[in-house]
């Protein structure tokens, strides 16, 4: 499978199991998951063909680890707009996590701290390489640096994706290390 059509398959997946799967027909149980062939037949029935090795090739190609198969089912495994609960249980984070931003956002970090925005949670890498490849991704990156081990101290709720993805509800500004 050539690198583009990885890449056009992984959005597409992206896009209907994190964000619209009414689109093309889909329901998501309270997890985020749905039958492998449900998704695969759906995907057909709107124009956009997926074989079931297409799909492996992008769960196990993809570096982010964007996608879980269990059995016979397949789910995003963070990132959602769309209502589920991943099941994740509470865990206790490193002391300290990073967060990839843009310079345009920073005034508004600073005052308000890093909120979900559109998705359930705050997401925070478990190293600065990451957080900068995610910074990255909207424009020149730059990373902050979270208190994770004083906001689990003070009472704060983590937990971990699949994917190695940090999820919070919200980390306000008084626990953000900003550069420079």
């Amino acid at each position: 499978m050539d690198e583009r059509r990885t890449v056009k398959v992984s959005k597409y997946l992206s896009k209907h199991l994190r964000h619209q799967p009414e689109r093309i027909g889909l329901t998501l149980d309270e997890g985020g998951w749905v039958k492998i062939g449900t998704l695969l037949a759906a995907a057909a029935a709107h124009g956009f063909r997926i074989t079931r090795d297409e799909l492996d090739h992008v769960v196990a190609a993809n570096d982010k680890r964007r996608f879980a198969i269990e059995g016979s089912r397949i789910r995003a495994s963070q990132g959602h707009t769309v209502d589920v609960d991943l099941g994740l249980p509470p865990a206790t984070p490193p002391a300290y996590l990073y967060h990839g931003t843009v310079p345009a956002a920073l005034g508004a970090i600073r005052a308000e701290g890093l909120r979900p925005m559109s998705r359930h949670d705050v997401h925070l890498s478990p190293d600065r390489e990451t957080a900068t490849r995610v910074g990255a991704r909207r424009g020149r990156p730059v990373v902050l640096s979270v208190d994770a081990g004083a906001m689990h101290r003070d009472g704060h709720t983590f937990r971990v994706s699949a994917n190695g993805v940090w999820l919070t509800e919200a980390v306000p500004a008084r626990y953000l290390r900003f550069p420079g």
